[in-house]
């Protein structure tokens, strides 16, 4: 089992910075690079998997696969005419286990692709032990203009309050990599 060598954490004050957090990353993700996003529902883990498409250069909206399970989004063309990574985005949400995981077939385009996966903790772990992990935090009990003694719906503003992120590099592909840089604003 592979150990964590690098981790930072940073406030994400709106979906803006994480979006921005999702571009920085792209800076130093590559080919065969595998992210597992964890987090409540409305934390950010689309958010952040948009920010990171829209800088790789990839076709296609980025948007939450959770009801096709995972989605391909192959690289456009560059300035120079080279093309970066494919961006796969996958939702784990609704997988019943590491066998439906498996069906995917994540392991064909593992390789030369940039492959997130929402919901993954627990799973995706399996697919490669070089990983980022990104846990993302959203404030409980913070809807806009609601009162917290009266059991407020924390579903009522999805996007309201301060997200957390906190990025751990598992495995020696992350050692020397400096994640703190990515954050600071």
């Amino acid at each position: 089992m592979s150990d964590v060598v690098v981790r930072t954490e940073t406030d994400l004050p709106d979906a803006e910075s994480t979006r921005a957090l999702g571009a920085a990353l792209a800076g130093v993700l590559r080919a065969g690079d595998l992210v597992i996003l964890t987090g409540d529902l409305g934390a950010g883990k689309t958010t952040l998997t948009q920010g990171l498409g829209a800088a790789l250069g990839v076709r296609g909206q980025v948007a939450s696969p959770t009801f096709i399970v995972a989605r391909e989004h192959p690289p456009l063309p560059r300035e120079d005419g080279s093309r970066g990574p494919a961006l796969v985005h996958v939702d784990a949400y609704r997988l019943g286990g590491l066998g439906e995981l498996d069906a995917l077939d994540l392991d064909s385009s593992l390789d030369e692709s940039v492959t997130v996966v929402e919901w993954g903790r627990g799973l995706a772990e399996a697919l490669t032990d070089d990983r980022l992990e990104i846990d993302l935090e959203r404030p409980r009990g913070t809807a806009a203009g609601a009162d917290p003694d009266a059991g407020a719906d924390d579903e009522a503003d999805p996007g309201a309050g301060t997200r957390h992120a906190t990025l751990r590099g598992v495995g020696p592909r992350w050692a020397g990599v400096d994640l703190a840089a990515l954050t600071a604003r």
